[in-house]
């Protein structure tokens, strides 16, 4: 008499080979715990190690962005040539030579830091796409939504950890920003080798069908879809700029409250991504990612009447608001990227998804500035103005 099969681990053991099996797996959580290491302080090590000014380091930083989003329509036709593991790696590998121009950087040389972002940022910029392509590749319908999940979840946790780790080398002054950036080198190194060991391709676009992947998925326009990215992927930065901006400038409460927002935040989106997605999928992607607009919206509501109440309740209030707006950011996280996926064309695909993300890093890299902006103007500014902003873009995505 054979024994029980415990659906947990069955279940675990299909997310694992859905996301690219166990090799793959441990990649994405090297490469994710590498660049927890590195870019929550890549601005602090300019600064301490390399002797460079906030505005030039910051500065580079952005070009690094920019010029990285240039890349990645040649991404994209990469993609639907059929490599798909070897994209992955090689988005790795190229934030290798990025670290180890950081380390080669002599003080001062603002230019050579550029160019580490920019290498930093081509990586950064190529990942999500190649990786989205590479579990398109594996698995259809919900169970890729699944596992696109499991590995977001995988990779926020890594990102936690890789913080965490590096928060204490600082500890060691400049000696252990430099560990941190070596480590990270490594980590990236390691990350591409297995992801290139896994051996992933599709059929190259002019052999693949025509056909879209999920009929059955109502389809947006993909124009609309990706214009209204660009203002949802804004929640992404408000646990990390808007937040602690409000609650040290407006509030004038303790920076514990926003570090402690973030790690809540963090800790929602591993324990709960793949389960919100899973039952999410009662839903259509598309109404799923009006329901997520909704949410966010509602989110930014509640911080705008949290901020009137002061330092003594507006801090509590917006920790509780906080909450909201991550069940928004996990609904949007597993529904925007599928349903790119869902729609496109699989002969289209790596394109589509270059395109997803050239909206999400474009968004991403004006966040910063929208929102110090509005927060300056005031509260109404800010919360009202993502708030209306967030709504439009959800009613665009529902027409």
């Amino acid at each position: 008499m054979t024994a029980p099969k415990n659906p947990a681990k069955t279940r675990g053991r299909e997310l694992v080979r859905a996301t690219g099996g166990p090799r793959y797996a441990v990649a994405i959580a090297i490469d994710a715990l590498g660049t927890g290491l590195l870019r929550p302080f890549l601005l602090l090590f300019a600064i301490k190690v390399l002797a460079l000014s906030a505005p030039a380091a910051g500065a580079a930083m952005t070009g690094g962005i920019v010029l990285g989003l240039a890349a990645m329509p040649g991404v994209g036709r990469w993609l639907d040539r059929g490599p798909r593991s070897t994209v992955v790696a090689a988005s790795m590998l190229i934030r290798v030579v990025g670290t180890a121009l950081l380390l080669a950087t002599p003080a001062g040389n603002a230019w050579m830091f550029a160019a580490a972002c920019l290498f930093l940022g081509i990586g950064n910029q190529a990942w999500p796409a190649a990786h989205a392509a590479l579990v398109a590749t594996i698995a259809q319908g919900r169970e890729r939504d699944a596992a696109l999940a499991a590995a977001r979840a995988l990779r926020n946790g890594g990102m936690g950890v890789g913080a965490l780790i590096a928060a204490g080398a600082l500890a060691g002054g400049t000696s252990g920003l430099r560990v941190v950036a070596a480590t990270t080198g490594l980590a990236y190194l390691a990350a591409a080798t297995l992801a290139w060991s896994v051996h992933i391709s599709a059929p190259p676009a002019a052999t693949a069908p025509a056909a879209a992947a999920d009929p059955d998925e109502p389809a947006p326009r993909m124009g609309t879809l990706l214009a209204a990215n660009v203002i949802y992927v804004f929640c992404l930065n408000v646990p990390e700029i808007a937040l602690p901006l409000v609650l040290v400038t407006q509030l004038h409460a303790s920076l514990a409250w926003a570090a402690g927002i973030f790690v809540m935040n963090t800790v929602l989106v591993v324990t709960l991504q793949v389960a919100v997605t899973v039952w999410m999928a009662r839903f259509s992607r598309r109404t799923a990612l009006v329901i997520a607009g909704v949410i966010i919206s509602a989110s930014y509501l509640g911080f705008l009447a949290a901020t009137p109440l002061g330092g003594g309740w507006g801090a509590p209030m917006i920790a509780a608001v906080s909450v909201v707006c991550a069940l928004g950011e996990i609904v949007y996280a597993g529904s925007a990227t599928p349903l790119i996926t869902a729609v496109a064309p699989p002969r289209a695909v790596g394109r589509a998804l270059a395109r997803f993300q050239l909206s999400s890093g474009f968004g991403l890299a004006v966040s910063p500035a929208a929102i110090t902006a509005l927060a300056a103007a005031g509260p109404v500014a800010l919360w009202g103005t993502l708030a209306a902003a967030t709504l439009v873009s959800a009613a665009a995505v529902a027409r």
